[in-house]
């Protein structure tokens, strides 16, 4: 696993690490998912979980304030409270509260069922977990999803931000979702922001939470500090 922060504008601090799957010898997380089938999904999801926490508390999440933020697969959870067990027993083992993990799925992989998707964040929530909707603005459903249902947490897309501070129409489109996402209650991340110009449009627009290779890369089996410049 590699970590990246999600940065609280506010503070300067990690409000949390994302895990990042990576190769045994360090490779991307594409040509490990390349490997992802139906027959190994669930395995691979599980996986990810446990080792996600092992690392990140080895790495030193526990000596800070920051939560977990773990990708998973929305298609390889058959039964949300069945298959959090093992989650839950590695954070026990591990020291690291609950409260603190939030799970991302991503709009680019596609909802067979939305219904089910519903179901896992219903049912995180009555668990005390946060939800997140990863690269939103890039993938299948876009608004049509979040009509359906609404995660504690949205990010917004990088190629949607990408070069925010000369365009118009990304700066009004992410306005928009700024004001869309208040209305609704649900926190808002800008990712992928690499340039001084792009944080400084997005926080401009009110946006307090954000991840990017301009405050910190991803680390493989560390927690990087970000430097806000």
């Amino acid at each position: 696993m590699a970590f990246q922060p999600i940065v609280d504008l506010r503070t300067g601090r990690p409000w949390a690490y994302e895990a990042l799957v990576r190769g045994t010898e360090g490779e991307a997380a594409a040509s490990v998912l390349a490997q992802v089938t139906p027959e190994n999904r669930y395995a691979f999801d599980q996986r990810c979980r446990v080792v996600a926490i092992e690392r990140a508390v080895a790495a030193g999440l526990l000596q800070t304030d920051a939560r977990l933020s773990i990708n998973f697969l929305p298609n390889a959870v058959y039964s949300p409270k069945a298959c959090i067990q093992l989650t839950l027993q590695t954070a026990q083992a591990t020291g690291l509260p609950t409260d603190r993990l939030m799970f991302e799925f991503t709009e680019n992989e596609e909802m067979a069922d939305p219904d089910h998707v519903l179901d896992i964040v219903e049912s995180y929530r009555e668990m005390g977990f946060a939800t997140a909707l990863d690269d939103f603005g890039a993938g299948h459903a876009g608004l049509t999803l979040l009509a359906r249902f609404q995660p504690d947490v949205i990010k917004l897309d990088m190629a949607l931000l990408r070069g925010i501070d000369e365009s118009e129409p990304r700066r009004l489109i992410v306005e928009s979702m700024v004001g869309l996402c208040r209305r609704l209650g649900v926190t808002l991340v800008a990712e992928g922001i690499e340039t001084p110009g792009e944080l400084a449009a997005v926080r401009a627009l009110g946006i307090e939470l954000v991840q990017g290779y301009l405050l910190a890369r991803p680390a493989f089996e560390a927690l990087p500090q970000p430097v806000l410049g």
